[in-house]
């Protein structure tokens, strides 16, 4: 799988799951990951994706 990149528009921490374990992304931060989104769950909230970039929104 190729990298995905997740970046966070919120004011606030956003907590999803990488392979099992909780992951936190700060607010207004980025994190890419290389094996692409195939161990990562993301908890319902409104986003935006783009060819490899998932924007996280409040």
């Amino acid at each position: 799988m190729s990298q995905i990149t997740i970046r966070s528009d919120r004011d606030t921490d956003y907590t999803f799951s990488y392979q099992g374990k909780d992951v936190t992304l700060e607010a207004r931060s980025v994190i890419s990951i290389a094996e692409g989104l195939k161990d990562v769950v993301l908890p319902t909230c409104k986003m935006k994706i783009a060819n490899n970039l998932i924007v996280i929104k409040e």
